[in-house]
């Protein structure tokens, strides 16, 4: 198994058939349902950066002129729970099943949501607030370590043998929604209500929707088809298998693969924040003085970068996946640089949407299949373990703390030095785009192809 984690990313395969319509529409059921809960639950991830500087004060005192980094750091942090959440959820969906894992994980993240739509300010509790905000995150990032794993398998096992690209792409189509969604709410926010109202209680309806719209996402998933097969999950639940899910079977068996998914990660993370989270900061704050300048542009440029998610996803399915991660990461370390230096003194709309649409482009050659990249690299019994674990490791090293660096950096006059560090780190996964995945006409997934949603 080892040998195969090294050639899974790359090619279309040479034989494939064409899935009957009634497969076709029971893919597309699938991936809506399992899709919709991704968006609720990175929409719940995104709320908070969203509304961070209007609700900080609401959890530090507002004379503190760190409370901002404070914030961003609760950020952070909350990416050490993901390697542990997809180490539990992993596991749960590999021997229990990829719908009971994903609906236990929407579950988490709508409980949270609501605690911190309802937590009272610092006020009136004082230090408990920040505490309780800090605790909330943390589950929540439990949650989502959980939520990648089980929803990049489901999805990859969901989608027919030709179109893997195309239907697993919806999983950043979905997460990225989440972030479009979060910004429409700021935006519907800052047309009915000024920033006075927002700071005290707006940001609290954010959190609230978030909450109450996972109970319709709740009961989308339990109505969804399991991917794993009524005999694997029998083995389980009789004893007969050991191997599902452990972290014996993972690091014994499968090391190899779990490097390799930990590595194609860590420069497409950084990347993702750095493009995604820090870059509408940056035009937030050179637009602050126009209104909802600012809101608008980062609302266009998240909902293009949703739309290119498919596109890509097809590109993948007839050129293999491997020229887009090329694309992604020579992009990537050329245009880093470009998109920091520039964006922050960008004063003319044109210009900062065309500095962050340029750099979305470059970026879906790697949003848009990395979870089928992954998935191709583990077999079904330790798949949504070693998908989770992998992407949860790196995007708690390196995606996750890329918005308090940046803040830090920028503080401390020092950006030149996150540029580089970003640069470097794409730079290193694109060595193992290069030298690492090689062609394969068949895949893990291909020879599993027709055993689960039977």
């Amino acid at each position: 198994m080892a040998n195969e984690a090294t050639s899974t990313a790359e090619s279309p395969r040479s034989t494939q058939t064409v899935s009957s319509p009634a497969a076709t529409r029971r893919a597309v059921l699938n991936t809506l349902r399992g899709s919709s809960g991704n968006l609720v639950e990175w929409y719940d991830v995104y709320v908070y950066t969203v509304f961070a500087t209007y609700f900080e004060n609401q959890f530090f005192d507002s004379a503190e002129k760190n409370s901002t980094v404070y914030v961003y750091a609760i950020f952070a942090v909350t990416f050490l729970m993901r390697p542990v959440g997809s180490w539990f959820f992993g596991r749960y969906a590999d021997r229990n099943g990829r719908r009971a894992a994903l609906t236990f994980s929407v579950s988490l993240m709508a409980a949270c949501s609501l605690v911190i739509a309802l937590t009272p300010g610092r006020e009136s509790i004082g230090v408990w607030a920040a505490v309780i905000l800090v605790l909330s995150r943390l589950v929540q990032g439990f949650a989502t370590g959980g939520e990648y794993g089980a929803s990049a398998t489901y999805m990859s096992e969901a989608a027919t043998r030709e179109r893997r690209g195309f239907f697993s792409s919806f999983q950043y189509v979905t997460l990225i929604g989440g972030h479009v969604l979060a910004q429409v709410t700021l935006l519907l926010m800052q047309v009915f209500l000024d920033r006075g109202q927002i700071e005290e209680f707006g940001w609290r309806i954010a959190f609230f929707i978030g909450g109450v719209a996972a109970v319709v996402v709740f009961w989308l998933r339990r109505s969804m088809d399991e991917s794993l097969t009524k005999d694997q999950l029998d083995a389980v639940r009789s004893g007969a298998d050991q191997a599902s899910g452990s972290m014996k079977e993972l690091i014994g068996n499968h090391w190899r693969a779990l490097l390799i998914c930990f590595m194609v990660t860590a420069g497409g993370t950084i990347a993702f924040y750095t493009y995604s989270v820090n870059a509408p900061s940056m035009i937030r704050t050179a637009y602050e003085d126009r209104g909802m300048t600012g809101t608008w542009i980062n609302l266009f440029g998240l909902i293009f970068l949703m739309l290119l998610q498919p596109i890509g996803g097809l590109i993948s399915d007839k050129v293999g996946r491997k020229p887009l991660l090329l694309f992604f990461g020579i992009g990537g370390v050329l245009y880093t640089y470009v998109l920091i230096t520039y964006l922050p003194t960008a004063t003319s709309v044109v210009q900062s949407l065309a500095l962050v649409c340029v750099g979305y482009v470059i970026l879906t050659g790697y949003t848009s299949i990395n979870a089928i990249v992954k998935a191709e690299l583990f077999p079904s019994h330790v798949r949504a373990l070693g998908v989770g674990l992998g992407y949860a490791l790196a995007n708690s090293a390196f995606g996750g703390t890329a918005p308090l660096i940046y803040q830090a950096a920028k503080n401390g006059g020092h950006v030149s030095w996150f540029i580089f560090y970003v640069t470097v780190v794409i730079g290193i996964s694109l060595m193992v785009y290069i030298f690492v995945l090689r062609n394969k006409a068949e895949t893990v997934l291909d020879r599993e192809q027709g055993r689960a949603f039977q």
